[in-house]
């Protein structure tokens, strides 16, 4: 009875704090709602950016969505993105054009979701100091809001083709 009464306190703490009383934390979306955050990180995304268009890009963004961008600079509120990314656009990315190479898509709960978005990247004029994004992936947690996918926070990272660890030389 006592273990009886341990496992219902626990599954009621589980649904107040509103997790899952299964073992596996990995919440299944739904299908529309998987086309839809394809939608908005792969084809508007892409889209936005690719006319260097700063304002429906930073549409895709909850009012106070942050981005960290390729060199690490952290943006805070769809205002600062605007503002920083229309300068971007104005130079380092005039000609640039992003491609998005793939993405996958975990549900946290049913109205947040977590994207992980590989991406290239040409036409980059970047100054000599910064990198040249040419490749990539972003972390990208999306929230569901008024029936619409909105990206809450966004990390952005340059990246190299993967390659295995070479093994360490005997001293």
């Amino acid at each position: 009875m006592r273990v009886l009464v341990m496992l219902t306190t626990l599954a009621a703490s589980l649904f107040v704090l509103n997790l899952p009383v299964h073992a596996d934390t990995t919440i299944a979306g739904n299908t529309m709602d998987e086309a839809a955050i394809r939608q908005v990180v792969q084809e508007q995304q892409a889209a936005a950016w690719n006319r260097h268009d700063a304002a429906a890009y930073t549409n895709l963004f909850t009012q106070d969505g942050d981005v960290v961008n390729v060199v690490g600079w952290w943006w805070k509120g769809r205002s600062e993105i605007q503002s920083n990314l229309t300068a971007a656009f104005a130079q380092v990315f005039k000609k640039s054009t992003l491609t998005i190479t793939g993405v996958q898509t975990r549900f946290l709960r049913s109205d947040i979701a977590i994207a992980h978005v590989r991406w290239t990247m040409v036409g980059a004029k970047m100054p000599p100091t910064l990198p040249e994004p040419r490749m990539g992936i972003q972390t990208i947690i999306l929230t569901k809001q008024s029936g619409r996918w909105l990206i809450a926070a966004f990390q952005n990272t340059n990246g190299v083709p993967e390659a295995p660890f070479s093994a360490p030389t005997p001293r």
